[in-house]
């Protein structure tokens, strides 16, 4: 089996899944996790980058948590 192949294997179970994926997504465990792994990336990100980039850190991290989790 090559890539493409698993490729498009991977693509299919997606779409016959598709339904079940995004339900998981927005669940509470999926807030739950999602919300301490986005607060250790940003924390993270925040030891690395200047002060002033805090906030848009912040920003990204947000947008992201919006399209997570059910919150």
């Amino acid at each position: 089996m090559g890539v493409d192949d698993i490729i498009n294997k991977g693509k299919q179970l997606f779409e016959e899944n598709r339904e079940k994926i995004e339900e998981a997504l927005k669940s509470d465990k999926a807030e739950e996790v999602s919300d301490k792994l986005l607060d250790g990336a940003a924390d993270a990100i925040k030891k690395v980058v200047p002060a002033e980039q805090h906030a848009k850190v912040d920003e990204v991290r947000a947008n992201v948590d919006k399209n997570i989790g059910n919150a």
